[in-house]
């Protein structure tokens, strides 16, 4: 319908309200059903942009002109004047933008507008939204709008509530920030969660606020205790601003009676929990999570009898949890996980309680056997502390509505004298280390979804019943560290880890079902070759068969899994030759280790093809080439061990400007390279050149079960090393044939730890450049035919803990400092 319709319908039907006034007394002014019509065709419906509504539903498709705009979905009139003051369009799927052109601005009677979850593509918001001066209540909160907020909002004084939750990148300027509470003195409601403001937290808050919401907002400095002392707040969200700290008040709050909801997490208290907590008798949730806090909970504690939610986690808190916590008769989640507690653990006298965590403590004694008296439990971490003695599973055997038990890393001893089950709402269950035997407790539990039985003691075999309860629901297993010798198949559909490393397994290789991400088998006594059918995991991420016999050759196909970001087969009895078809689009490969192998043949050159490649160990196989210098385009290789090869060659100049860039250990030691040592090579090594603080080790989404490993020769002797891999910095050419003089360039690189240029045919002097690699802690030159005198520069190596230059032709005095008396020179 065109405009000039519309607008004749507009016309019309004013026409009939108005001869029909006495049955519609109460009409839109045209101009307002004009705007709204306009508005509405501005915008498109997607019922989708509400994706955080639990109910969408576009109000506008009901706006038409065989109504009375009054009776619109989402619109409100006065009753006296007929004007428009309210427009609620919250969750209606609305796509489109709000220029300062927008009808919208037209609806000068508004009171109240809520825009909220929508979708208004990242415009900004207008300016034009300041001019609204009646309105009381204004909510754009998840509505997609950036970009700066305007200073105009601060126009609107009568307002009473101030809902703007950003979820892409809303900016408030700090002095803005400072006026809008400066202006909008009547505010009752304030949410400026998720919008940059970046500013200090100023003082002129509004005395009648009863909610203030200011979650990610990147808030610095000191938070002012005037805001615990505003008369009628209620709820207080100041979460996810690391960068701010503050004080409790030492005394009553003022909030202290109307203060419902408190939450803090990661502000930086550095103090004790506060005794004043205390005060808090109304307060239904407090959230102090990551504040830094120390000392005792005290024991004003129990006089937050409303409390339903405390939640004290990843703090430094110590001594005994006080008796009234267990206590609280409204409690409902405890959780003090991550702190120091210690001594026993009270009996729980609340059966309120359905989420417990106090895991990661260092709490000891026995389980109370109040436990089996929790019947609305859901959840149970007491995992990481001290606890001792023998627990028996009729423990919680009772709680019907139990889903997650986490007993792991104790020191106690599951039993079943009662011949008892676990109940069947169970989904989570670990019990790492409490030295379980068998599985009988678990016949009942057939909606299992995690299962962590690691560093126990369970032997034989998973026995039938298990694999069938468990078919259908299982998406996680881990049961490493056990006594298991086989394991003929893994019949789950649904689990996407399996955890079976450090067992008796023998024979074949178990293939898991193809909605595998993560594998682990290592460390084994498996033999027989590695089945082709391996390959159908292509949902494979991680897959770890280190440390096993394994025979045949490596499949080709797995060169061609996308997703597999991990292959580790180190230690097996491999032959044949690489995998030589690496994924051209797409390979996420970022550790391939296959070291101690029989593998021969070339380096392939479809490796340049995995740019996310961060370690790759193809030590100690037959390996004949030449030093695969094209690795070096590989952005963000970190690790590369060659050693124990059959390498030959001079290693050539790079050809290309940036080599190697992220190159934190190159070992190609037990090869035959010749030649000079590569001294255009050393100029590019540019991790091993700057010392950066910010190294981190990869963080694989299976991290809890694999890390990462590399054998290397450091300070005399042969190392595996793990959890450091990522921190240290090595170059092993020793026992090849190099010649020539050590360049002294390798003095530029002064992140180095570890260097062994030994058993090689290196001439010439020692260049005293040596004496500038000051992270230096292992340096072998011996078994050359070095001559002169030892530097003296090497005296002021301050980190230097193995220093070995003998069977050279070195002479003269050793120098004089720190431990050099104690080296082999």
């Amino acid at each position: 319908m065109g405009y000039a319709a519309v607008l004749s319908l507009v016309f019309l039907c004013h026409e009939v309200f108005t001869v029909s006034s006495s049955i519609l007394p109460h009409l839109s002014h045209k101009h307002q059903i004009i705007s709204l019509l306009k508005f509405k065709q501005s915008l498109t419906i997607n019922t989708s942009a509400s994706y955080n509504c639990e109910n969408p539903y576009p109000k506008t498709t009901s706006w038409n002109m065989s109504r009375d705009c009054c009776s619109w979905d989402g619109v409100v009139c006065d009753n006296m004047t007929g004007n428009v003051i309210e427009l609620n369009l919250s969750c209606s799927g609305i796509v489109g933008k709000i220029d300062s052109n927008s009808n919208l601005f037209q609806l000068s009677h508004l009171q109240r507008l809520d825009l909220s979850y929508n979708h208004f593509s990242k415009s900004h918001i207008s300016p034009e939204f300041g001019w609204f001066s009646n309105l009381t209540h204004f909510d754009l909160s998840w509505a997609e709008f950036s970009g700066q907020i305007s200073s105009e909002i601060s126009h609107l004084s009568k307002l009473h509530s101030l809902r703007l939750y950003s979820s892409v990148g809303l900016r408030l300027a700090a002095h803005d920030f400072k006026l809008l509470l400066q202006n909008l003195t009547q505010l009752r409601e304030l949410d400026l969660s998720n919008i940059n403001i970046s500013s200090t937290i100023p003082l002129n808050f509004s005395s009648h606020l009863t909610t203030l919401s200011l979650i990610n907002t990147g808030l610095y400095g000191i938070i002012p205790e005037s805001i615990f002392h505003l008369p009628n707040l209620e709820k207080l969200y100041i979460t996810f601003n690391y960068d701010l700290s503050g004080y409790f008040p030492k005394t009553k709050w003022n909030s202290s009676a109307s203060l419902v909801e408190l939450d803090l997490l990661g502000v930086n208290f550095s103090d004790n929990f506060p005794e004043s907590i205390g005060y808090l008798t109304s307060v239904r949730s407090l959230s102090l999570q990551s504040c830094n806090l120390r000392g005792p909970i005290p024991e004003s504690i129990s006089n937050l009898t409303r409390i339903e939610y405390l939640h004290a986690q990843d703090n430094s808190l110590n001594g005994t949890i006080p008796s009234g916590v267990f206590s609280l008769p409204s409690l409902s989640f405890l959780l003090l996980g991550g702190n120091n507690f210690s001594g026993h653990l009270e009996d729980f006298k609340s059966n309120s309680l359905i989420f417990i965590n106090l895991g990661d403590n260092q709490l000891q004694g026995y389980l109370p056997k109040s436990i089996q008296n929790l019947v609305n439990l859901i959840t149970l971490d007491l995992s990481f502390n001290n606890f001792s003695g023998r627990v028996d599973v009729s423990l919680f055997s009772n709680l019907k509505r139990l889903s997650d038990l986490t007993l792991s890393n104790n020191k106690i001893s599951l039993n079943n004298e009662n011949k008892v089950t676990l109940p069947e709402s169970l989904q989570t269950l670990h019990l790492a280390a409490c030295e379980v035997k068998e599985l009988e407790f678990l016949r009942s539990a057939k909606q299992l979804e995690g299962l962590d039985l690691s560093n126990n003691k369970i032997q034989g075999r998973i026995p039938d019943w298990a694999w069938s309860n468990w078919m259908f629901s299982l998406r996680s297993l881990s049961i490493s560290h056990n006594m298991l010798t086989s394991v003929d198949s893994i019949p789950l559909q649904t689990v996407y880890t399996i955890d079976l490393r450090s067992n008796l397994l023998q024979g074949s290789l178990p293939m898991p079902p193809n909605s595998t991400r993560y594998f682990f088998i290592s460390q084994n006594n498996l033999t027989k070759e590695i089945p082709s059918s391996i390959c159908n995991l292509t949902s494979l991420v991680m897959l770890d068969l280190a440390k096993n016999n394994l025979m045949g050759e490596i499949p080709q196909c797995l060169g061609n899994i996308s997703g597999l970001e991990v292959l580790d087969m180190q230690h097996n009895s491999l032959i044949g030759t690489l995998p030589t078809i690496f994924s051209i689009n797409g390979s996420s490969l970022r550790s391939l280790n296959l070291h101690s192998n029989k593998l021969e043949g070339r380096i392939p050159r479809s490796l340049a093809n995995c740019k996310e490649l961060q370690l790759l160990d193809l030590g100690d196989n037959h390996l004949t080439d030449t030093f695969p210098m094209w690795l070096g385009t590989l952005p963000k290789l970190k690790v590369l061990s060659l050693r124990s090869n059959t390498l030959h060659g001079p290693i050539q100049p790079p050809r290309i400007e940036t080599i190697f860039p992220e190159l934190q250990i190159l070992d190609l030691s037990y090869n035959a390279f010749s030649g000079n040592l590569p001294s255009n090579l050393f100029q590019h090594l540019k991790a091993m050149r700057t010392n950066d603080p910010s190294t981190e080790a990869p963080r694989y989404p299976g991290s809890t079960y694999y890390e990462d490993s590399i054998t290397v020769t450091t300070k005399g002797f042969v190392r595996e090393i793990v959890r450091i891999l990522y921190l240290y910095t090595v170059i092993d050419f020793s026992s090849n044939k190099f010649e020539g003089q050590i360049p002294s360039i390798m003095g530029d690189l002064i992140a180095i730890h570890t260097i062994n240029l030994s058993h090689n045919g290196l001439k010439g002097h020692i260049p005293p450049s040596l004496g500038d690699l000051s992270s230096v802690e292992s340096l072998d030159l011996s078994g050359n035919q070095l001559s002169g005198d030892i530097p003296e520069q090497l005296a002021s190596l301050t980190s230097l803990s193995f220093l070995n230059l003998s069977h050279n032709h070195l002479e003269g005095c050793i120098p004089q400092g720190s431990q050099f008396h104690t080296f082999e020179c």
